[in-house]
């Protein structure tokens, strides 16, 4: 077994098909295809299901690429090391974002430039996507940190987490609806006075979708989601119209 079979089988599995892959690793394809089988005969078991269109993992391979990220991540970890007593930081850092996260004043798109300035040696790739699938990212090590919403106090096994953003959630509609008549100043609204208006809300996966639903579920109704966008900034435009 060589690291580079490895390598190769991680990137077929995070592209999904053998030619993307082999364009990500600048292989022929035949080539890398051959050193994919090679690999499973060695370990006795097939690691990727080629029956559909997209080339998935099979049982065994989802049991065996968190050790071959490990594997990975371990001889990285070693030049890294060394490189660094050298005085230039080298490596390749995935980051996951919810959407709009870079529109806030937390300001970090300025950070990451900070940061590039400082170890311009350091790659730094960006995804954005829901809370739930970046989570099972950085838990997957397909990601190394996320910026994810949540809904729960005490973070999901195998991920520890920092908040650095802490924000109410609100009701936001037009002067005179229902909601708001009477009530010129803000105040406190009840999960329960939201049963039967049609709400617009941010998608499954997200955190706040999350708590809407639990804060809903706890006050005995399903919510009516009419309208779904990705970002709250979006939510609030769709509702002021």
């Amino acid at each position: 077994m060589e690291l580079r079979q490895l390598r190769y089988f991680v990137t077929v599995v995070e592209e999904g098909g053998f030619t993307r892959a082999a364009e990500r690793l600048r292989l022929a394809q035949p080539g890398l295809s051959a050193q994919i089988r090679q690999l499973e005969r060695e370990l006795g078991q097939p690691l990727l299901d080629r029956s559909g269109r997209a080339v998935r993992p099979t049982e065994v391979g989802h049991a065996v690429l968190p050790y071959a990220r490990a594997a990975l991540a371990a001889v990285e970890g070693v030049r890294q090391t060394a490189e660094e007593y050298t005085g230039l930081l080298r490596g390749r850092v995935a980051i996951g974002l919810v959407p709009g996260t870079l529109a806030h004043p937390f300001d970090l798109a300025g950070l990451l430039a900070a940061f590039h300035r400082a170890h311009p040696g350091v790659e730094v790739t960006l995804t954005e996507d829901v809370s739930d699938r970046m989570l099972a990212a950085v838990r997957g090590g397909a990601l190394d940190l996320a910026v994810a919403g949540v809904a729960q106090e005490d973070p999901p096994p195998g991920v520890a987490w920092e908040v650095v953003m802490d924000e109410p959630l609100v009701v936001a509609a037009v002067p005179g609806h229902p909601l708001m008549a009477g009530h010129p100043e803000a105040r406190a609204v009840a999960p329960a006075a939201l049963d039967g208006h049609r709400l617009i809300g941010l998608p499954h996966g997200t955190g706040l979708r999350a708590l809407l639903d639990r804060l809903c579920a706890g006050a005995g109704f399903r919510p009516h989601i009419a309208f779904e966008a990705a970002t709250p900034d979006a939510l609030a435009r769709l509702a002021a119209r």
